[in-house]
C-alpha cells in the first residue's frame, strides 16, 4: 500500500457529532493528543506508549476532530488476551481501553460517547468478545456514560492510581 493511500484510510471519517468529526489518528495528531493527556488526566505515558498503541492498533487509536481542524479528544486501546472479565474461568481476546479524554471546553457534546463507541466496533473488527477499561471511583460523569454503554462493574481495583484512589474495572460484551 502506498504511503499516500494509507494516509488517505487514516483519515477516513467513522462519524460525525456536531461540529466535530471522529477519525482514526495520524501520527502527526501524537503531540496534541499527548497534549490532551497532560491537560485532561492525571495519568501521563511516554510518547513511545501512545506510538506502540497506535502501531498495534490504529483501529482504535481515534481522535476527535473540530470543524476547524483542532484535535478535541482521543481514545486509544489495546488488544489482549486472558482470563474474561465476564466469563468464570473462561479465556477471551478483550479489548482494553487505555484512555479516553476530551479537553474540558469540548465535553457535554457527545464525543467521549462517539469515541468510545467507534472504538469498540474498531475492537469488534479485531476479533475481541469483550471491552473494560479502569475508571476512577470519583469519575462520576464517565462511570455514568460507560453504564449508559452497557458496561458493568466488575470489580475494584484498591490503590489502583499513583495518588492512592480507587479504580473501578467496568466491562461488557462485544
Amino acid at each position: 500500500m502506498e504511503v499516500a493511500e494509507k494516509e488517505i484510510l487514516q483519515n477516513v471519517i467513522l462519524r460525525k457529532v456536531g461540529k466535530y468529526v471522529i477519525r482514526r489518528c495520524t501520527l502527526e495528531d501524537l503531540p496534541d493528543v499527548i497534549a490532551i493527556n497532560w491537560a485532561a488526566l492525571p495519568e501521563h505515558y511516554s510518547d513511545s506508549f501512545f506510538e506502540d498503541r497506535l502501531r498495534e492498533s490504529p483501529e482504535t487509536f481515534l481522535v476527535a476532530e473540530s470543524e476547524d481542524g483542532k484535535i478535541a479528544g482521543y481514545i486509544m486501546c489495546r488488544v489482549e488476551y486472558g482470563f474474561s472479565h465476564l466469563r468464570r474461568y473462561g479465556l477471551a481476546r478483550k479489548g482494553h481501553i487505555v484512555s479516553v479524554a476530551v479537553l474540558e471546553e469540548h465535553r457535554r457534546f457527545g464525543i467521549g460517547r462517539a469515541l468510545v463507541e467507534e472504538a469498540i466496533k474498531g475492537l469488534k473488527q479485531r476479533g475481541c468478545s469483550e471491552v473494560y477499561l479502569e475508571v476512577r471511583v470519583s469519575n462520576e460523569p464517565a462511570i455514568r456514560l460507560y453504564k449508559e454503554l452497557d458496561f458493568q462493574t466488575s470489580t475494584v481495583h484498591h490503590g489502583y492510581y499513583r495518588d492512592g484512589e480507587n479504580a473501578y474495572l467496568m466491562s461488557r460484551s462485544i
